[in-house]
């Protein structure tokens, strides 16, 4: 068994944990070495729960961040490709990365001016926290909030953490449960760190309003410390035990509307107000955006489909009106399913949905 042990001492010494923390660990292993050679019977229940403990601290991104691409111009290429219209929203979003930019390159007079007015990154191991309003998309289901947050990830060259608040039933799920319990384990925060390895990544607190209600109290209180860059730079999840600075990352939140979510939080928040999508924009996003995505994704090619433009304001509106185009994705991921059935089973190669066929490809 001290084989084992040593082992566990030369991982923690290879991860370069924070000092303190490392020290905390030794003094937990030479605890389990002792009690190991003394024979104690549940040792090995101990031994188990430490390893796993170690296994957790030593595979979180303590000083692993993405290097930022801090373009503006790259950012609104970004936006213009995966957003058609929401020239306003996309314009606010702009300011917000413009803010964020300028932190990265001037911190502590560390920025540098060229001629051309263009200026120097700097790399993220030069730690400011950022003080840029912290986004709320608001609107109805499928008018691209989500969407949104992914976009900005992409235009920073960041990881993107989702955390989902929809049925989300106790403050634990997000700060995670004591080690004294058995069946103890880190919250979502810290779950979503050690899936993408860096600690800068962009975090989307998606559906903010779609706590559980009788939970809803302790989970904001979780919230406003996500939300609070005083506090966020040592946010201590109940398994970890131990302080995870997460102030460089970017937070960013959606919600259907801001009637659930308490005062405290919206007072940390900048809410953007979604609209609907017009039966035009629409018609619009599904051409150029859901059909050729869809095409893509079920390994088709232009020649195999095509949808008549005659089709198209039917296909918006199945059920009536719509604000969002989750519904038209759908119908649009359907009809590329029906063409892709439709060629396997010898029915033809190249197929047109038209006024008169178009029900035999959407039901």
């Amino acid at each position: 068994m001290d084989f084992q042990i040593n082992k566990l001492k030369e991982t923690v010494l290879k991860a370069k944990l924070p000092p303190e923390l490392e020290a905390k660990v030794s003094t937990q292993l030479e605890r389990l070495s002792l009690s190991l050679r003394s024979g104690q019977a549940s040792s090995y229940g101990y031994y188990e729960q430490t390893t796993s403990y170690i296994e957790w601290l030593v595979n979180l991104p303590w000083t692993k961040n993405s290097q930022d691409i801090l373009d503006i111009a790259r950012a609104k290429t970004v936006f213009d490709k995966n957003h058609y219209g929401l020239n306003q929203i996309k314009q606010r979003i702009l300011e917000f990365l413009s803010v964020i930019i300028l932190q990265r390159q001037f911190q502590i007079g560390n920025g540098t001016e060229h001629n051309s007015g263009q200026f120097t990154p700097l790399h993220n191991d030069h730690k400011q926290s950022f003080r840029a309003p912290i986004l709320c998309f608001v609107g109805l289901v499928g008018t691209g909030k989500t969407t949104m947050a992914v976009s900005m990830a992409e235009a920073l060259n960041r990881q993107l953490v989702r955390i989902p608040f929809g049925g989300l039933a106790s403050a634990l799920d997000l700060r995670g449960l004591s080690r004294i319990h058995s069946e103890a384990e880190p919250g979502i925060i810290i779950k979503a760190l050690r899936r993408v390895q860096v600690n800068n990544p962009v975090i989307l607190l998606d559906e903010l309003d779609r706590v559980s209600e009788d939970k809803r109290q302790e989970i904001m209180g979780v919230l406003v410390e996500l939300l609070d860059p005083e506090q966020n730079k040592a946010f201590t999840d109940h398994y970890v035990d131990y302080p995870f600075d997460l102030s460089q990352s970017i937070f960013v939140a959606t919600a259907n509307n801001t009637d659930k979510i308490a005062t405290a939080v919206m007072d940390r928040l900048e809410v953007i107000q979604m609209p609907s999508y017009t039966d035009e924009e629409k018609i619009h996003i599904g051409k150029q955006y859901l059909l050729p995505s869809a095409i893509k994704e079920a390994g088709l090619s232009p020649q195999h489909l095509k949808i008549d433009d005659a089709v198209w304001p039917v296909l918006i509106r199945p059920l009536g009106f719509d604000a969002g185009i989750r519904t038209l994705k759908r119908i649009t991921q359907t009809i590329v399913r029906k063409t892709a059935w439709k060629i396997l089973n010898h029915e033809g190669n190249a197929f047109t949905v038209n006024s008169a066929n178009y029900r035999e490809f959407v039901e």
